[in-house]
């Protein structure tokens, strides 16, 4: 596919010193289980990773190999996107090597509102004698957030089809009066992508229920950000300022309250990649997508068989 596929969509990092050898294998166990916990004077039972909220900390070197042990519960999936939920008794053992990726990430469970308690930090160093991309502050501290509330949304059980628009198929005043009618659905079509197509993305905030910063993420790739603003976006005017020289490369952008932001990304991981807001309550209402990244022709582009200890729905 030539060029870009341009899509418009109306959207309601403890360096640690470890030392270790390059490709060092890394093995966690995480058992869930419900603990109580106690914060603010209130103690209450919640669904935890190894009896701690927070979770542990996964701490690797860039090339590492990570093999995390997940027992008797849920899991990440995402839950009926990337895999099935692992069921209450069972494991299963994730299994993957650390690249192209650097800083504190965040690893957390994904169906339901599990994630609400079901979370910690993933910290990745360089590899050994690899320089950090700024100057090494003094010291770094991870801070993580709580968020106490848990709650549970359904699932969808529909059949996916290769029908997500390319671009809204109501167009308005995005920033301005919101009409009466959002023409909102629920469904489940997905974007399909040749392997290894060159997409542009462009997530438009809108004053529906309020103009509001959304931190959008996208499983199985970074992505660029060549540009963003306030207001509409305007497809004439705003990409002659796109930063196509040295755009910061993410995996989760705020897009800007009341305003845009437009991304690229290679589509060269072939699956079924979710896209979300990172507002639980956002994504239980219905601000997500997948797309779906079709095999390419040699093997190396294809997804490789399932592991025997894939979770079955």
């Amino acid at each position: 596919m030539g060029g870009f596929l341009r899509i418009l969509v109306a959207t309601t990092l403890l360096l640690l010193s470890v030392y270790s050898v390059a490709g060092t294998t890394r093995s966690y166990e995480f058992n869930i289980q419900l603990q109580n916990v106690t914060r603010l004077c209130h103690t209450r039972s919640m669904v935890t990773v190894n009896g701690k909220f927070p979770g542990p900390r996964i701490v690797a070197r860039e090339g590492d190999r990570l093999l995390i042990k997940l027992r008797s519960g849920w899991a990440d999936g995402p839950a009926y996107i990337t895999q099935c939920p692992i069921q209450t008794g069972q494991s299963y053992v994730y299994n993957y090597t650390v690249v192209g990726q650097r800083g504190t990430l965040f690893w957390h469970a994904h169906i339901s509102w599990l994630r609400a308690s079901l979370y910690g930090p993933l910290i990745i160093l360089p590899k050994l004698n690899v320089p950090y991309p700024f100057s090494k502050p003094y010291k770094e501290v991870p801070i993580i957030f709580e968020l106490l509330i848990i709650s549970e949304t359904d699932q969808s059980n529909g059949v996916y089809s290769p029908y997500f628009p390319i671009s809204p198929l109501h167009w308005f005043n995005y920033t301005g009066t919101p009409p009466n009618n959002t023409f909102v659905s629920n469904d489940t079509k997905l974007m399909v992508l040749p392997f290894n197509t060159s997409v542009e993305l462009v997530l438009q905030d809108t004053s529906i229920l309020g103009v509001e910063s959304h931190p959008l993420h996208l499983h199985g790739f970074n992505f660029f950000v060549v540009g963003q603003g306030f207001g509409n976006y305007d497809p004439n005017k705003d990409p002659k300022n796109f930063n196509l020289v040295d755009p910061i490369e993410r995996n989760t952008v705020g897009v800007p309250t009341g305003g845009w932001v437009a991304l690229r990304f290679l589509a060269d991981n072939p699956g079924v990649w979710f896209m979300h807001c990172h507002l639980e309550v956002h994504t239980s209402w219905g601000l997500k997508m997948a797309w779906l990244v079709l095999h390419g022709k040699l093997p190396n582009q294809k997804l490789l068989p399932p592991p025997a200890d894939l979770p079955k729905c």
